[in-house]
């Protein structure tokens, strides 16, 4: 590891890497304000933007939960009531982890296809509204008051429709992503176009793995070690080893910069009315 060299080049793919990582956390808070359309609410989509880079540096606390309340908490502070607001957090995990599937199915060889198929239809039906929805109702039941919800809705929250659209825009949500580890690794080693399906499969089942592992704070530690063991027999281990090191630095620094531009164009009324309420 120590006698990895990173050129001129290699520090454009990192600087590449960086903003591309940024994109991809972006583009996730715009995938957020279609879930909340999906459930008839119409917040600004900048404000959607804004709230999910200011918080999601919160997933690194423990307990990972932190990013998801502080999302809640400002969408119910801007007037969405709090069942929509949970449930439109709550849907996002699922969607996450069946775009990481896609994305591996995509790019896996056939024999691995056999496996990952039967768990990602079964992803795929658990995220269909007649299911979604008992669930959904009872996570919210679990996170929330129970009687707050009732006395901020009516009628019960319900998602209505398949939601492809939020689907497709996580599943893009992993392509940036992976494009960044792509750039990341492509600052050390090169690359040829062969060993790119390999890659992005690898990437995304690590991703996946960081994600739904519980108590591990923004997937810290098992995302690193599931990368390391599935691309190591194909990778130097040094590479394999600093790739992932790097990436999660460029990960930490796009989320700190995503959390001071969201600060930095915040409408001064946002600003004084949170520090009124601090």
């Amino acid at each position: 590891v120590l006698a990895i060299r990173i050129s001129t080049s290699g520090w454009t793919c990192l600087g590449i890497a960086v903003g591309v990582t940024l994109l991809a956390h972006t583009w996730t808070g715009w995938v957020w304000h279609w879930i909340l359309r999906e459930f008839d609410q119409q917040p600004g989509l900048g404000w959607c933007i804004r709230i999910y880079l200011k918080v999601n540096i919160a997933k690194y606390l423990p307990g990972n939960v932190w990013h998801f309340y502080g999302r809640i908490w400002a969408a119910k502070t801007a007037g969405v009531p709090l069942g929509v607001a949970t449930l439109s957090v709550l849907m996002e995990p699922p969607m996450m982890a069946v775009g990481a599937l896609l994305l591996a199915l995509i790019s896996s060889p056939l024999a691995s296809r056999i496996i990952q198929l039967p768990i990602l239809f079964a992803v795929l039906i658990l995220i269909h509204p007649w299911c979604l929805n008992p669930c959904l109702q009872y996570l919210a039941k679990l996170t929330g008051k129970k009687k707050s919800i009732e006395s901020d809705e009516d009628q019960i929250i319900r998602v209505k429709r398949y939601p492809i659209l939020p689907l497709l825009g996580e599943l893009g949500f992993l392509g940036l992503r992976g494009s960044g580890f792509l750039l990341t690794l492509l600052a050390l080693s090169p690359i040829t176009p062969s060993q790119l399906p390999l890659l992005l499969s690898g990437f995304s089942v690590a991703w996946l793995l960081g994600l739904i592992v519980p108590g591990a704070p923004g997937g810290v530690g098992v995302f690193e070690a599931t990368a390391v063991g599935l691309l190591e027999h194909d990778f130097a281990p040094a590479v394999v080893l600093s790739s992932v090191a790097l990436y999660r630095l460029i990960s930490i620094v796009s989320e700190v910069g995503g959390a001071a531009l969201a600060w930095l164009n915040e409408p001064p009324s946002d600003r004084s009315s949170n520090q009124d309420q601090g």
